[in-house]
Order: C-alpha cells, then sequence, then structure tokens
C-alpha cells in the first residue's frame, strides 16, 4: 500500500533492494538542483527519475522522508510494499524513464541535502525570472 501527499503520483520504488520514498518536483526546479547536487560533491545526487512529459523530476530518498517532507512547490510519496522494477527498467508505472540511473549515482539522495538544493533552485530560477 501507497500513502502519498497532495499532488504525488502514487509510485513505489526499489532501487538495489532498498525500499525508497520519492520527492516529485517541477523539472525546471529539479534540473537546476542535479546541477547544484552534482557540483557539491560526485556522489551527492542519487537516482533521479522523470515523468513520460518531462513536466516532473523523482529523487529517490530514504524511506520515512515523505512523512517529515513539507517543501512547498514539491509532492512526497511514501513506499510501503516491496514492489521491485525490471532489472534497468525504472520502477514506474506509465510512460518515464531514467535522467540519472542508480548504477551512474550514489545510493539515494540526502533529503537535507535536496532541500537544501531545491532551496537554491527555486532562488535561481526566480531571480532568472524577474530578469526581463
Amino acid at each position: 500500500m501507497l500513502e502519498h501527499c497532495p499532488g504525488a503520483r502514487p509510485v513505489a520504488v526499489e532501487v538495489r533492494g532498498d525500499l525508497c520514498d520519492l520527492v516529485t518536483v517541477p523539472a525546471r526546479q529539479g534540473l537546476e538542483a542535479v546541477d547544484i547536487l552534482r557540483r557539491a560533491a560526485a556522489r551527492a545526487v542519487g537516482p533521479v527519475l522523470h515523468d513520460g512529459a518531462c513536466d516532473t523530476l523523482g529523487f529517490l530518498v530514504p524511506p520515512g522522508t515523505a512523512a517529515a517532507w513539507d517543501l512547498p512547490g514539491s509532492a512526497c510519496t511514501q513506499t510501503r510494499g516491496d514492489v521491485p522494477g525490471p532489472a534497468g527498467a525504472p520502477p514506474i508505472d506509465g510512460e518515464g524513464g531514467w535522467l540519472l540511473p542508480p548504477g551512474d549515482t550514489g545510493r539515494l539522495t540526502d533529503p537535507t541535502v535536496l532541500r537544501a538544493a531545491l532551496g537554491v533552485a527555486a532562488r535561481l530560477i526566480a531571480a532568472a525570472d524577474n530578469c526581463r
């Protein structure tokens, strides 16, 4: 069974045997956050999913993160079951895929580090949008 925050698409995720929660954000903010995390440390960002329309990105974070996640503009999905995906395929229903597959990244993204990167990304986007 899954519980999810408003706006999140219920998804069960398993990466190499680890159950995960999924934090979803708008693609533009997510891409900025990925860049910020990759500059911070080579393994600071874990696996990242994208939806089929590339409107949102999903960061895989440790289980239990969703219970306390309250960052405006993002959503969270909490997994409560073991739902493995086929090897190499993204473990989501419908269209979508890996932006950063599990083999190319660290294990999972630290939620505290992700929250900070998403905050910086939001400020960068707001500054860029206001410089017209």
